[in-house]
């Protein structure tokens, strides 16, 4: 793809998300809905296989249901009220369908399927935008138009994002899937607490942006595809093995570092509100994501990948590999719980 017609389809991409997030009307959510869509579909399959034609397609299908369930909401919610203001309160049937739209453009349990299957079919680049800013567009809506959404459902399926989250990534090898679900498991996260405090639900997405980032740099950088690519990290950079281990730690949620600060967060406002079961739940289902982040990081740092001539001077074939990119979201994703009585404040 030129670089000319790259710079045309991410240019739209942004426009898309921008659009989706400043409209007031439905159609206009829609119609920067579509756009996002569009645009991302090329980039999918710009890899000319298979598995990327398959996943592209997956991609549309999904993102098109999603948009048409949303575009029907709106429309029943203007036939019964006159209304296409998204902050007007919706009518019964629009809120259950567009909770259920948004839960499917986002990936969240039980309309989930299609998040793993289509970043495993991306390249790491791709993988990082879907996983990443994608994101944004569906959060906006969900923001807007919280206080119309069903909480209950919303409570449900951040339960079942972060339990599946935290069983499906445990017997995957591929690291392009293990960040799939482990989105998952940090969106079932912010459902919960999107009913509750809107602003945790912000700061929690802006935490896991920059730790999803961080990872991903770090990932792409070392070419790491599966959890045996990890192991060879040390000959690239000693330096991107140590912030490749921290962020991935921090993802998990340990509380020496970053990713600790949204967790203790919705815990502790879940706990005010009363759903005690639900907390235990929830603390007990990051255990099984944690699981393997630590894997990973194991295998980055503790294990010692075969002394071949080609594996010991690896650092000689990639003379480009900087870790610049790396330092602004690698220190944000590691070194924020300090300034946790700021953000609250």
């Amino acid at each position: 793809m030129s670089p000319t017609i790259y710079t045309i389809i991410l240019s739209s991409l942004a426009t898309g998300t921008i659009i989706t997030m400043t409209s007031h009307h439905w159609l206009m959510a829609w119609v920067g809905l579509e756009m996002n869509t569009l645009a991302i579909i090329p980039i999918i399959s710009t890899m000319h296989h298979p598995r990327s034609t398959e996943a592209a397609t997956k991609y549309f299908l999904t993102q098109a249901a999603a948009s048409a369930l949303i575009l029907f909401s709106s429309m029943t919610n203007a036939w019964s009220s006159g209304s296409w203001d998204i902050t007007q309160t919706l009518t019964s049937p629009s809120h259950i369908f567009l909770t259920m739209a948004l839960a499917m453009k986002l990936g969240l349990a039980p309309v989930h399927f299609w998040l793993p299957e289509v970043i495993q079919g991306s390249t790491m680049t791709t993988a990082f935008i879907i996983t990443t800013w994608q994101k944004l567009a569906p959060m906006s809506l969900i923001f807007l138009t919280m206080n119309n959404l069903s909480t209950t459902i919303f409570l449900l399926m951040g339960l079942l994002s972060s339990l599946i989250g935290g069983w499906g990534g445990l017997n995957q090898t591929q690291t392009r899937k293990i960040m799939a679900y482990s989105s998952i498991a940090h969106l079932g996260w912010m459902a919960t607490v999107s009913s509750i405090m809107t602003n945790i639900l912000i700061m929690n997405l802006l935490i896991y942006l920059v730790m999803t980032t961080s990872v991903f740099f770090s990932l792409i950088i070392s070419k790491s595809k599966t959890i045996q690519d990890t192991a060879s990290t040390w000959t690239l950079s000693p330096t991107l093995t140590i912030i490749m281990m921290l962020s991935l730690l921090s993802l998990g949620g340990l509380p020496p570092l970053t990713g600790f600060v949204p967790k203790w967060l919705i815990m502790e406002e879940l706990i005010l509100q009363g759903f005690n079961f639900m907390t235990t739940m929830m603390a007990l289902s990051s255990l099984l994501s944690l699981f393997f982040y630590l894997r990973l990081a194991y295998t980055t740092t503790l294990t010692l990948s075969p002394n071949t001539t080609q594996t010991k001077f690896k650092w000689r074939f990639y003379p480009n590999t900087s870790a610049v990119l790396l330092s602004m979201p690698a220190t944000v994703s590691i070194f924020l719980l300090p300034l946790t009585p700021l953000i609250i404040l």
